[in-house]
């Protein structure tokens, strides 16, 4: 049984015209009848009467019709759907992001993206830059935003989004006291730091900044998340160097204060699996600009050493 068998049927079932139904169907008459014998014989059942009165559908031909009827609708649907999907329009996207793009604009991106594209669906995923990184290379993501541009050959990257860093530290902190901090002003101070195993990249380029600055953060306490870091640092268990958005994170106990420019960014990278088209993807990547200048941002007036 093939497709153009229903419609032939569908068409005569209609007509209970053998004449009109081919003249519908732009065909001649012989290959209409050849085609509903080739349908009944593939059926096992009569489907027509045919006599000297005319066409008439059978028991078995009225109940077939009714199936071939939805058949037909399910087979519109579905080439609909593919050229939906073909073209974007709709779809499900699997999108990772690290903890921080909560405070990065990433809640107002969706939300515009929603506007923009209805019709398909936006699952989020928490997950460390590293643990990003695997997903999408076994096709667990679709898209993530990570804290490293440094990714395998197989992902595409983009830098979105690039701030200072700054000063986190308790409530009351003798530091608080002073409007801009030099790193190396935490030279005796506990640290609570990102783990090296969450995010290698952000726990090196902390580490380096005191380097440059002659000293070794003293670790004191180390987590897998931004938010966990600030809260840590609101209870009093040490000072922290992060990303200039968690200022908004409003947590009872922190303090926050610019660091004398270092020349450090904190740098966020959307990133995908290079490779096949993937129309929804690009429609969601295309909101998410590369950031300009790729170079480290130049420090306010006055805030250069």
């Amino acid at each position: 049984m093939e497709f153009r068998h229903l419609r032939y049927f569908l068409v005569l079932a209609e007509e209970l015209h053998f004449g009109r139904a081919a003249r519908r169907l732009s065909i001649s008459q012989p290959p209409l009848s050849l085609n509903i014998q080739q349908l009944e014989a593939s059926v096992g059942a009569r489907l027509f009467e045919r006599d000297s009165k005319g066409v008439r559908l059978t028991a078995a031909g009225r109940a077939f019709r009714e199936a071939a009827l939805a058949l037909m609708a399910q087979a519109e649907d579905a080439r609909l759907l593919a050229r939906q999907i073909e073209a974007g329009a709709i779809g499900r996207l699997r999108v990772g992001f690290v903890g921080s793009m909560l405070y990065r604009g990433l809640p107002q991106k969706l939300q515009e993206f929603a506007q923009l594209q209805p019709g398909i669906e936006v699952a989020l995923t928490e997950l460390n830059s590293q643990e990003q990184i695997d997903a999408l290379l076994h096709d667990r993501l679709d898209v993530g935003f990570i804290h490293t541009g440094r990714v395998p050959d197989e992902l595409a990257a983009r830098l979105v989004h690039r701030e200072p860093f700054v000063c986190c530290m308790p409530q009351g902190h003798p530091l608080a006291a002073q409007a801009t901090v030099p790193l190396s002003d935490l030279r005796e101070q506990p640290f609570v730091l990102f783990s090296r195993h969450a995010s290698p990249d952000y726990h090196a380029r902390i580490v380096d900044m005191c380097a440059a600055e002659g000293f070794f953060p003293q670790i004191r306490h180390e987590v897998r998340h931004w938010l966990s870091v600030v809260s840590l640092v609101s209870q009093g268990m040490g000072v922290a160097v992060v990303p200039a958005a968690l200022q908004r994170s409003a947590l009872a106990g922190a303090e926050f204060r610019p660091l004398i420019y270092t020349g450090v960014t904190s740098d966020v990278y959307c990133v995908w699996k290079a490779g096949p088209d993937h129309p929804a993807r690009n429609r969601f990547t295309a909101i998410f600009p590369e950031r300009v200048p790729a170079e480290p941002d130049e420090p306010p007036d006055g805030d250069r050493r």
